[in-house]
């Protein structure tokens, strides 16, 4: 799916839910190299503040960018920025649903931003603001 930057409009959003799982920490650590033992090592865990294992930040703040490439705008987006502040820990076996919000459009350059949230129930775990250029049907 694409959203074509010449069909956004303020307040458009859209949201990508996952459950984090042992496979997803396991596969994201094998990508980047982020092997802390708070991620694997649960006797660890326990002498943090977290008290268990959790889920990388960049895991969590990844899917931004799932809806960014598939969903709002979509397939052709080029991502430029993105902020994040992590306000809460991921836990394994948690769903997180991440959401997009279009906030500022700039036709000249075809860039959109965008809030970004991604939440575990009501519980907000990160929050930022992404730069993209988006497609044009030009």
């Amino acid at each position: 799916m694409t959203v074509y930057f010449e069909d956004l409009n303020m307040g458009d959003s859209a949201e990508f839910g996952k459950t984090i799982t042992e496979a997803d920490v396991l596969m994201f650590a094998a990508a980047c190299g982020d092997t802390n033992p708070v991620h694997f090592n649960q006797a660890y865990a326990e002498t943090t503040p977290f008290k268990t294992r959790i889920a990388h930040g960049m895991l969590t703040a990844s899917l931004i960018s799932t809806i960014l490439g598939t969903k709002l705008p979509g397939e052709g987006t080029i991502y430029l920025s993105q902020s994040a502040k992590f306000k809460a820990p991921v836990k394994l076996g948690e769903t997180v649903v991440a959401r997009v919000t279009v906030v500022a459009l700039d036709g000249t350059k075809k860039r959109v931003t965008l809030a970004t949230q991604c939440a575990v129930g009501d519980k907000v775990v990160m929050e930022g603001e992404s730069l993209v250029i988006a497609p044009t049907r030009t």
